[in-house]
């Protein structure tokens, strides 16, 4: 266990908080599973201060991952790969009141495939172990729930339309990719349906329904037509 790690987290300069996330805070965590520690600060976080705890890894700067990843560090703590995740308080408030008002925004971030929205600070509110400090716990709003879902299924019904095209051309890879961005997309709409809070996008597809889409993908190649259309009836199973 390396929760004893919150304490020395919240000292460094700007930290006003700690939780911890991911599968760890939600119970699906496997034996091995990375403890991801989140840091909520006001102003900034100095890299060198983070490397001042002293252990083994890379520490980035906020801003190099990204806007909504934003940075971090990869550590090795007693044996365990624990990741610390940058979030600036500003910006999680900021999203946080456009999320419980039906807006949001969706960033091309590395890692993710359909895009991120900027909702997901406040359903790692919702998810999380605060440890260190005090957050709010949001509730899913009615707003999203109405807003959402529409958006992201014309995400995949465009992406379904880009498939067919570039099937017909006998371009496996981009047409692959489509299919992927349709049902991870058909994934976020069925999340925000359902009024849950989730992360995406570890085990999303099992976890609503769209897990045989997996077992379509490799027959793309030989019969594209006939794949993406068992892939559209999977998606329209509501």
């Amino acid at each position: 266990m390396v929760e004893h790690l919150a304490p020395r987290l919240a000292e460094i300069p700007g930290v006003v908080a700690v939780t911890l996330g991911g599968s760890r805070a939600d119970g699906r965590a496997h034996l091995d599973a990375d403890w991801d520690f989140g840091l909520y600060y006001r102003g900034t976080i100095d890299p060198a201060d983070v490397r001042a705890l002293g252990f083994d890894g890379e520490v980035f700067a906020p801003g190099e991952w990204g806007r909504v990843p934003n940075g971090g560090a990869w550590l090795s703590v007693d044996g365990a790969k624990v990741d610390l995740i940058y979030r600036d308080l500003d910006v999680v408030e900021r999203w946080t009141r456009d999320a419980e008002a039906g807006r949001f925004a969706v960033f091309r971030e590395v890692g993710y495939v359909a895009g991120v929205p900027s909702y997901v600070v406040a359903a790692e509110l919702a998810i999380a172990r605060v440890l260190v400090g005090s957050l709010p716990k949001p509730a899913f709003p009615e707003a999203l729930r109405q807003n959402a879902p529409p958006w992201w299924r014309r995400i995949s019904d465009g992406a379904i339309k880009f498939a067919v095209s570039h099937g017909r051309r006998g371009d496996a890879v981009a047409c692959a990719g489509q299919i992927a961005v349709a049902t991870i997309a058909e994934g976020h709409a069925r999340f925000t349906e359902q009024g849950q809070w989730y992360l995406p996008e570890k085990d999303m597809l099992k976890r609503v329904g769209l897990g045989e889409v997996a077992a379509i993908m490799p027959d793309l190649a030989r019969d594209s037509e006939g794949a993406i259309e068992r892939v559209q009836a999977e998606l329209s199973r509501r």
